[in-house]
């Protein structure tokens, strides 16, 4: 891709991809973005169901009519990252396919058949002097998303965000750079086509690290939240810098723990599809726990990760059943491999299981595998994690498989939003108060 300097006549917001020179030309880009995104979020906040569904149905139509040249930029930039030395998991997050592509078309569409959060009410009751009170769903505001190699963040965010009324600053990543302006051209056609207006979904067009910083500043009261989606150093960097509040998780370290009541079979299902059906997704187990009540399990469960190509690091009993599981060190217990790797522990029963989860986990996403309903109900009650399963592969740690259409990310804060984030959590409440003519005594 030719990239051309930025033509100052031109609206940063609804021009093509330009490129950006020095960082004075960021800060006033990145100013005029904040004032449009503002000024969008304003008429979207008001905008009727029918008009926000009327965008999203033209996004979707959009990106399928565009999937050939969403494919030839996700190539350069495919390309351009693998010239660079990108992991095979982090390659497998930047590809785009047809399939891929069209699916990230139907997550626009089943996102706009969600129930539309905005004005629902959420209770309402009336005061004794006659006063009723609701509490109503509205928009959060201005969003920032700060994405890494993801390029189907782009959609995502951008039709999760116009649902519930707010519009949204993206800023992708520099290896999806190409990518996420295909993407964003396709969005912004949608909106066109509904006349709700284009800064709605802004797409940041610069690789400078400096538009980060001033997105974590607020860009002059003008960003409401922040939500990175991307690696622990991005996300360490946005919680430690941002001036607004962040909806973020820093690690996946996803656990399943084998019960010593846990079907075989279903152990050995679920466990391989936790760990190697994408491994570089934050649902991805990363800590194989097992009772020593399932000792016999533990063998099998280990040569099937080794025979699939997985690499296993472990503690003394688990070595023990097979020659090529390696030591695991202190650090892998808390590690979010994001490849085909995983740390492996024997444990004594569900306490032992909670307790290492407890000490080493990211409160991300954590399974139990048993047939003891009692044992799975402790499980589930006391492990503080944003997401919990019993028989089920972490994996589903999505908010596609939630029912939320899609989501932005993963939040593990106790704060607003936990779990997928998806249209009800990028919304808050106000209070309508209708009265007669009421006074305060």
């Amino acid at each position: 891709m030719v990239e051309t300097r930025h033509d100052e006549r031109m609206s940063p917001v609804n021009a093509p991809f330009k490129a950006v020179d020095n960082s004075a030309d960021v800060a006033v880009i990145m100013a005029e973005i904040g004032v449009q995104a503002r000024a969008a979020m304003r008429v979207l906040a008001l905008a009727s169901e029918t008009r926000k569904n009327a965008a999203l149905a033209a996004m979707a139509a959009e990106l399928r009519s565009a999937s050939a040249a969403i494919l030839a930029a996700n190539l350069e930039d495919v390309a351009e990252a693998r010239a660079g030395g990108a992991t095979a998991a982090y390659l497998d997050r930047l590809t785009l396919d047809d399939k891929r592509v069209a699916a990230i078309a139907d997550g626009v569409d089943a996102v706009r058949a969600l129930k539309d959060p905005v004005g629902a009410v959420l209770e309402s009751w009336t005061r004794p002097n006659g006063m009723t009170i609701a509490r109503v769903r509205v928009p959060l505001g201005v969003i920032g998303v700060i994405y890494e190699s993801r390029p189907n963040v782009t959609a995502d965010a951008g039709a999760l965000c116009l649902k519930a009324g707010n519009a949204v600053i993206l800023r992708g990543g520099s290896d999806s750079f190409r990518s996420s302006q295909a993407i964003h051209a396709a969005l912004v056609a949608g909106l066109r086509a509904a006349g709700l207006p284009e800064a709605a979904i802004s797409l940041v067009p610069t690789r400078d690290r400096a538009a980060v910083g001033l997105m974590l500043g607020g860009l002059d009261g003008n960003v409401d939240v922040i939500v990175p989606r991307g690696g622990k150093g991005l996300v360490a960097r946005v919680q430690t810098e941002a001036r607004v509040p962040v909806f973020a998780h820093l690690d996946g370290n996803c656990h399943i723990y084998i019960d010593g009541a846990a079907n075989p079979d279903m152990a050995r299902t679920i466990l391989l599809n936790a760990k190697l059906r994408r491994t570089g997704v934050c649902g991805a187990a990363e800590t194989l726990l097992v009772d020593r009540k399932a000792q016999s399990q533990l063998a099998p469960l280990v040569k099937m990760l080794l025979d699939a190509g997985c690499e296993v690091r472990g503690d003394a009993d688990t070595r023990n059943v097979d020659a090529r599981v390696k030591p695991a060190s202190e650090a892998d217990w808390a590690t979010e491999f994001l490849d085909a790797i995983i740390a492996a522990k024997v444990v004594d029963g569900v306490d032992g299981a909670i307790a290492h989860i407890e000490s080493h986990g990211s409160h991300h996403t954590d399974a139990i595998i048993t047939d003891d309903k009692a044992v799975a109900e402790k499980f589930l009650n006391e492990v503080d994690s944003a997401i919990v399963l019993h028989n089920a592969s972490t994996q589903f740690a999505d908010g596609g498989e939630f029912g939320f259409g899609a989501e932005i990310g993963i939040a593990t804060g106790r704060l607003h939003a936990r779990g997928p984030v998806g249209v009800e959590q990028l919304t808050t409440f106000k209070y309508r108060v209708r009265g007669t003519g009421q006074i305060r005594p």
